[in-house]
């Protein structure tokens, strides 16, 4: 596949030009056009350029998903201004990081964020804001003609600042082309066999790679986005019907929440015929496609290089699939060596496309030279290959828990626990040891209806799991903390010991 050196931006133009009332996007049933859309992304462009941002500055978007969020995001591409999307639900030292070290010209904000942003930043100096609410100054700025005629940004023109998910530690600024972000929607269109008028639906809000990387795609394979306000379990299929969605996206545990709501007669009742994205544990991948009558598509891929490097469009049961042509997958061991067929190594990445692998992390050089090595990008995961060639994920190297001289993958432990019928998704982490290294604490959350005994679930996983896997500590929670893209935020878990169901104290007391 050849893919041009314009980045994404002129497919916009081309676009409006050649079928300006199509529809790009749908917002809660409200018609998005190509014309729409580039009107108020050339307005916003222009008005970026009266208030002196010019193209190589940044400006942060905390905005929910909508009509004006996907304008705002155009205009700052076509200005060749990069995005540096934050999440809505960011608040305090988290979000004062963010708008401190991304260093931006002008924050735009949904108007009832405004309170959080201040609140975050405290007595550093104050930031310039452009509010949306209804009506309000964002509104009109986008409501203007204006043209914007500014030739389209280079290929490798920083697009966007994209904050990892920082699930176990402080978010890293990931610098992403215009080119890679036209590359992960070239591997959405892949993975999902995009097809003229298919409708996606969109619940990932666009401040994360999983949202974002679809912004091209209507343009690329001429499909419509569905996007609805948030994920939810109770509401997901009904939204699927009423927007006539061909495609869902799923990552983390949505998979296993979906399954776990009741059975309904109306399960297959959709018109959907491929879910596509990461994270979908063997077991429940027939059950899930046998109950909704759906195909997987499974893939793995970091924000880091252009969000996909695999995808199995094959079907083999557990695999995160085959590297995409431009990329090169190896796995090494510790000392750099590749492994054997079968054992797991870290997955490291090379591309063959100059540009689809990301420069850097913003202004942190000791991240950078740790992940950017003359051998490809060292992701930090581990995976298997079998004998064809396809590739399996095996979690976070760093997401381990080294418990009686043994390393037990968190990844491993969760995917077994996540099978018990009451738990609707589970986290674990190590914490401190009585004697030797670590013990483990798994956090649990019902389903829906369901409660858990922790003294009842420690005997069933411990049929399921070796001794130094089964947890010592068992808390059950009512709710996680979660990243945009759904994943259980780890390190505000509570490593406390006297917050939870102890195993051992039990068997003392026996």
């Amino acid at each position: 596949m050849t893919i041009p050196d314009d980045g994404f931006v002129s497919l916009l133009t081309t676009r409006a030009a050649a079928e300006p009332e199509r529809v790009y996007a749908r917002f809660c049933g409200e018609p998005l056009t190509y014309a729409g859309l580039d009107r108020r992304s050339a307005a916003f462009a222009t008005y970026l350029r009266t208030r002196g941002i010019v193209a190589g500055d940044r400006v942060a978007v905390m905005m929910r998903n909508s009509i004006a969020t996907i304008a705002v995001v155009f205009g700052l591409a076509r200005a060749g201004v990069a995005w540096v999307p934050v999440n809505a639900q960011q608040r305090g030292e988290g979000l004062r990081y963010l708008l401190t070290h991304s260093q931006p010209r002008l924050v735009v904000a949904d108007a009832e964020l405004a309170s959080q942003i201040a609140e975050a930043m405290g007595s550093e100096p104050e930031l310039p804001l452009l509010l949306h609410a209804p009506g309000g100054e964002l509104d009109a700025v986008l409501a203007r003609n204006e043209r914007f005629d500014e030739p389209a940004p280079a290929a490798d023109a920083v697009f966007a600042i994209m904050y990892t998910s920082g699930t176990t530690g402080r978010p890293k600024g990931v610098i992403v082309s215009h080119r890679m972000l036209r590359l992960a929607a070239e591997s959405v269109a892949r993975l999902s066999d995009a097809r003229p008028d298919d409708v996606f639906f969109v619940w990932e809000p666009l401040y994360h790679i999983g949202g974002a990387q679809l912004l091209p795609l209507p343009m690329i394979s001429g499909v419509t986005l569905a996007m609805v306000e948030r994920f939810s379990a109770s509401r997901f299929w009904d939204q699927v019907r009423e927007e006539g969605a061909t495609h869902i996206h799923y990552l983390g545990g949505i998979l296993q929440i979906l399954l776990k709501q009741p059975p309904s007669p109306r399960d297959r009742d959709h018109g959907v015929r491929i879910a596509w994205g990461g994270g979908c544990p063997p077991d429940i991948w027939p059950q899930f496609a046998d109950r909704f009558g759906i195909d997987i598509r499974e893939c793995y891929g970091m924000t880091e290089a252009s969000s996909l490097t695999t995808c199995n469009v094959t079907g083999v049961l557990g695999s995160v699939g085959r590297p995409l042509p431009w990329f090169t997958v190896k796995l090494l061991d510790g000392e750099g060596r590749p492994v054997a067929i079968g054992e797991r190594g870290e997955i490291v990445i090379e591309a063959s496309i100059e540009g689809a692998i990301f420069p850097g992390y913003l202004d942190n050089p000791e991240a950078t030279a740790k992940a950017l090595r003359e051998d490809g990008f060292h992701t930090g995961d581990l995976g298997s290959f079998d004998a064809d060639g396809n590739l399996f994920f095996h979690g976070r190297m760093t997401d381990s828990v080294r418990c009686r001289g043994e390393n037990v993958s968190a990844w491993e432990v969760e995917h077994v626990a996540a099978e018990h019928e009451a738990v609707e998704d589970c986290a674990m982490i190590g914490v401190t040891a009585d004697v030797g290294e670590q013990d483990i604490k798994l956090f649990v959350k019902p389903r829906g209806g369901a409660s858990i005994d922790p003294q009842a679930l420690s005997g069933w996983l411990g049929q399921r799991l070796a001794p130094y896997q089964n947890p010592r500590y068992i808390a059950v929670v009512d709710e996680f903390e979660r990243t945009a893209s759904q994943r259980i935020m780890k390190h505000k878990l509570s490593a406390r010991l006297d917050d939870c169901w102890d195993r051992a104290a039990i068997a003392t007391r026996l």
